[in-house]
């Protein structure tokens, strides 16, 4: 009589880590288009297994995060060398909030949106070696075990503790920032209506005497390449973007889950905008305009636009 083979992995199962093992490298990387590579080559290592090696793995999920893992850390690597490069400063990919834009896209592959995704906390990440960004993300955030962060930074899990408590201090220096609140949307709103009434004025009394301003064209299109400090100097900077472009439009948006804007030429979109807030002050706007990395925002054209909602 013969017997039937051990059932493999759930082949569902497998294909339902795909959301997990984005938000995962989304966070590790800093960008949308890096992290889907590097799950896909995950995959295609687990599809390039026999069915034998694949059965004998007793936990997919773990084995599929241990190698996004490995590859991402790979790529941090050779991303650090590549952003020396980079012309002007290098800003973390901006992700929309999918029920604004009316993506279609299957809800493995979206990101989810919370603290852990802000800008300003995925720019602290960017201050980190790569293999304290592995450690502090798997710990701090998604609450790997030190045993488990050890397999993918072949590191003792003592020397991984040791790593994730470092990257937790520098984020601690920065002072990145909780949660946003009800206000700060409104906040947002109001630099909006200021911004579009060229009030000058008006913006200067939104940012806080020392806040900062800083642009990712990538040399791909024009922007200033060093940051603008200064509540003054910003809005003056404000205002003359928007005498060189007559109609502009302006949308609030949730950028990384946060209050942003997004702004539009003859219905394209140019530049996403992300802020930090303080109170009742903007303390620091991160404006994305390389065209590489609002890909996410343009949907299936220039001409498809957004259904941000109104916030308040």
């Amino acid at each position: 009589m013969s017997t039937q083979p051990e059932p493999g992995p759930d082949p569902s199962a497998v294909v339902g880590e795909r959301r997990h093992l984005t938000d995962v490298a989304y966070r590790l990387l800093g960008s949308l288009a890096e992290a889907e590579d590097a799950v896909q080559e995950a995959y295609a290592r687990w599809y390039a297994m026999s069915p034998r090696q694949r059965e004998a793995i007793a936990s997919p999920g773990a084995w599929l995060t241990t190698v996004a893992g490995r590859i991402c850390l790979d790529v941090l690597g050779s991303a650090r060398a590549r952003r020396e490069r980079y012309v002007g400063a290098w800003i973390p990919e901006p992700l929309p909030d999918r029920a604004e834009w009316g993506g279609a896209d299957d809800p493995a592959d979206r990101v989810t949106l919370d603290e852990s995704v802000g800008m300003a906390f995925l720019v602290v990440l960017e201050s980190m070696t790569p293999a304290e960004r592995v450690a502090f993300v798997l710990h701090d955030v998604f609450r790997y075990s030190f045993a488990e962060i050890a397999e993918t930074l072949d590191r003792t899990p003592a020397a991984c503790r040791q790593l994730a408590s470092s990257g937790r201090r520098r984020m601690r220096a920065a002072q990145a920032p909780a949660a946003p609140s009800a206000g700060q949307a409104g906040l947002v709103r109001h630099f909006k209506e200021a911004w579009e009434a060229r009030d000058i004025e008006a913006l200067v009394g939104l940012l806080d005497p020392d806040a900062a301003m800083v642009a990712d064209g990538g040399g791909l299109v024009g922007t200033v390449l060093d940051p603008v400090e200064g509540g003054e100097q910003i809005a003056a900077y404000l205002i003359h973007i928007a005498d060189k472009a007559p109609g502009l439009r302006l949308l609030e948006c949730t950028v990384n889950g946060r209050p942003g804007l997004v702004a539009q030429h003859t219905g394209v979109t140019v530049t996403v905008a992300a802020f930090d807030l303080d109170g009742d002050r903007v303390t620091r706007i991160w404006a994305v305009r390389n065209p590489e990395k609002l890909r996410a925002w343009t949907g299936n054209g220039p001409a498809r636009g957004p259904s941000c909602r109104t916030y308040g």
